[in-house]
């Protein structure tokens, strides 16, 4: 297999052998799931888990806003956070002070608690991992799940793509991208994508569950925004109509991916959060955004599978693309 995530078909074959017990455990492993639900009593708590691989700079700052963006998206507010820290053999003591500050700022951000973990260092590292456990907690009522997405709801984007994938390619391939002769005052801005508009949609999601209505909220991460798609489709048991000339793309995104080949479609897309609304909620959920100052499209429906998956562009209907693996993984397997 290579980099990336593993193919749904064996990652559903695999969960397919896992029988959830517990009757506590209110959203368990499941394709397009973002994160485990188990009921407390009054109280949801939401629990998971996620690594960071692709990137070495700010890497603590990525563990706990890409964790916070799954709790989140399950209608819960993030609040306890754990981290493996798994670093090379001879790293400096520098790299780890590095990422416990970017950890702790982070959580600070966000208001969450930095409450354990674990560090080593590790035989055959090629660069730090850090693994990171988020808990957060929910009303019972106010629990959002992937499948809770229905036939007919529109689909409306929030910023745009590819926020993580243009940050990481301008911090982890400037020499191509310099040399493909991008400007650096392009490259410095899209750099800065890590925090402005940023990797974190935990505001986008309140927003959304505060206006009302919602049905479904999904992240969209490796594999772009394409896979997220397909991850929430496949949640409900749905197809899907994409409008792709609907999708905002940042000009920097355009321009970093033209450079490299890549398609933005695929390229790991946190920063942007998919929302699954009744279409006669989509106007409000939209004015809910504006007035809040973040950009956001409604890009499609979600259909009835038996219609499956099209992708419409410049009045033409053809079929969504399907990514193996993000188009980071790629185009850095390509280089390594």
């Amino acid at each position: 297999m290579e980099a990336g995530k593993l193919p749904p078909e064996l990652l559903a074959r695999l969960l397919a052998a896992n029988r959830v017990t517990d009757p506590r455990v209110l959203v368990g492993p499941a394709p397009g799931e973002d994160a485990a639900a188990i009921d407390m009593g009054d109280r949801v708590l939401v629990a998971k888990t996620d690594p960071i691989t692709f990137a070495t700079d700010e890497i603590g700052w990525y563990a706990v806003n890409v964790n916070a963006n799954d709790v989140a998206t399950m209608g819960a507010v993030p609040r306890w956070f754990l981290a493996s820290v798994l670093l090379p053999e001879g790293a400096p003591e520098a790299l780890a002070e590095g990422i416990f500050g970017d950890i702790v700022a982070a959580c600070r951000n966000l208001g969450i608690s930095l409450v354990g973990g674990h560090t080593e260092i590790t035989y055959g590292l090629p660069r730090p991992v850090v693994v990171g456990c988020l808990l957060g907690e929910v009303e019972r009522d106010g629990l959002v799940t992937s499948s809770g997405a229905r036939p007919g709801d529109a689909l409306v984007l929030t910023k745009g793509i590819a926020v993580e994938g243009t940050a990481l390619l301008a911090r982890e391939a400037r020499a191509a991208l310099a040399a493909a002769g991008l400007p650096g005052e392009l490259l410095e801005r899209a750099a800065g994508f890590l925090r402005l508009p940023g990797i974190s949609v935990v505001r986008d999601a309140r927003i959304a569950c505060e206006c009302g209505g919602v049905h479904a909220l999904h992240d969209p991460t490796e594999g772009g925004l394409i896979t997220g798609l397909r991850e929430l489709a496949a949640a409900a048991g749905g197809g899907l109509r994409v409008d792709a000339d609907a999708i905002p793309i940042f000009p920097e995104t355009r321009a970093i991916c033209e450079a490299l080949k890549l398609d933005p479609l695929g390229l790991i897309a946190s920063g942007a959060l998919l929302a699954a609304v009744p279409p006669e909620r989509a106007s409000a959920l939209l004015e809910a955004y504006r007035s809040a100052g973040v950009p956001a499209a409604a890009i499609g429906e979600l259909t009835v599978l038996e219609e499956g998956f099209r992708l419409e562009r410049a009045g033409r209907r053809e079929p969504l693309p399907l990514f193996a693996r993000d188009e980071i993984a790629r185009y850095f397997a390509k280089c390594g």
